[in-house]
This record gives C-alpha cells, sequence and structure tokens, in this order.
C-alpha cells in the first residue's frame, strides 16, 4: 500500500495533462462541433421565450404537477401536441469560460485523487507499469465517462454526443494512467 501524499505528482500532472488535452480536442478540433444543432429559426424562439425571464437553470416541459398529473387527459394531451423539452437555461450575456475551465480543472484533479486511491490500495510499490495503468485507467475511465450515459438514457442527450464524451474520457483516462505508470513510486 502507498501513501497519497507519495502520489500528489502524477494527480496534479495528469490532471493538467487532460486539461490541455481537452482544450485541444475542445478548441482545435471539429470532434464535438455537431453537439448541439441550432434550433431552426432561432431568432424566433429566442424572441417568444425573453419575456419569460427564465433564470438559469434546468426546466422541463410539459412538467407535470404530481405523478397523478401523469397520466391525467390534460397533460397527456399537452404532450402529445408538443413540443416536449428538457432544457438548461444559462446567464444572458458575454461568455466567460474561466470558471467552467477551473471547475473542470479541479474535477480532473479529483479523479486523479480517487484513480491514485485506489492504485495506491491494489498495489504497491514498485508495480509494474501494466498494473498501474489497469488500475489507475478503468477507475479514471469511470469518473470521467459512465455517469455521461444517464444524460442519454434518461433525458434523451444524443447518443453521438454520448459517445463521443465517452471516447473523450477514454483519452483521459489513458491520459492520466499512462503519467501514473511512468510516475508510480518504486
Amino acid at each position: 500500500m502507498i501513501a497519497l501524499s507519495t502520489l500528489w505528482f502524477p494527480i496534479l500532472l495528469s490532471s493538467i495533462l487532460v486539461f490541455v488535452v481537452s482544450s485541444i480536442i475542445h478548441m482545435a478540433t471539429p470532434w464535438h462541433k455537431d453537439d448541439y444543432p441550432k434550433v431552426p429559426d432561432e431568432d424566433k424562439v429566442m424572441d417568444a421565450l425573453r419575456p419569460f425571464n427564465l433564470s438559469p437553470g434546468d426546466y422541463m416541459m410539459p412538467r407535470p404537477a404530481s405523478v397523478k398529473d401523469l397520466h391525467s387527459l390534460e397533460f397527456m394531451e399537452k404532450r402529445s401536441k408538443g413540443p416536449v423539452m428538457i432544457f438548461t437555461v444559462l446567464p444572458a450575456g458575454p461568455v466567460s469560460m474561466a470558471k467552467n475551465l477551473l471547475q473542470w480543472f479541479v474535477y480532473s484533479a479529483v479523479v486523479g485523487f480517487l484513480a491514485a486511491y485506489v492504485a495506491a490500495r491494489a498495489l504497491p510499490a514498485g508495480a509494474p507499469y501494466p498494473a498501474v495503468f489497469r488500475f489507475v485507467g478503468v477507475t479514471a475511465f469511470i469518473g470521467y465517462s459512465l455517469a455521461l450515459w444517464q444524460m442519454s438514457i434518461w433525458y434523451r442527450r444524443a447518443w453521438g454526443t454520448t459517445l463521443r464524451s465517452t471516447i473523450d474520457g477514454l483519452i483521459y483516462a489513458m491520459l492520466t494512467a499512462g503519467v501514473f505508470g511512468w510516475l508510480w513510486p518504486h
């Protein structure tokens, strides 16, 4: 068993590497360009919604008030007539990614920490690279990818979007595993 304090450098380095590679994937490649298609007649839709002054958050429409209402004729008619949506409202105004990027880095560090914890409890100092890669890689993959599938299962996010993000997670997991395999204490 290895002390987590000896793994601070691979945790930090893998977080930095994931941060840089994810930035390249999202900003310098067309890999995710079709994740969110444009709404037809966007200006009209935005003009129609603007008077409601929706606060930032997640919404469902139509939304029943209770399970009983879910089976009411009124609700079923609304749902049949459509549109049926689950949507997120973001704050209006200029886009600042600083907070998101900071949260992403912290998240990557948490994934690295959890992967370090699992590997440090399972493997001794001097463990071979493939064993370290396997434990860290599987744990990091779970952290980066599996919860994404719920969005497609329950909220109808396009499976293509989820698959692309899962592949991203696999890349991040392999980078994390590679750093840990390389820097594993002897």
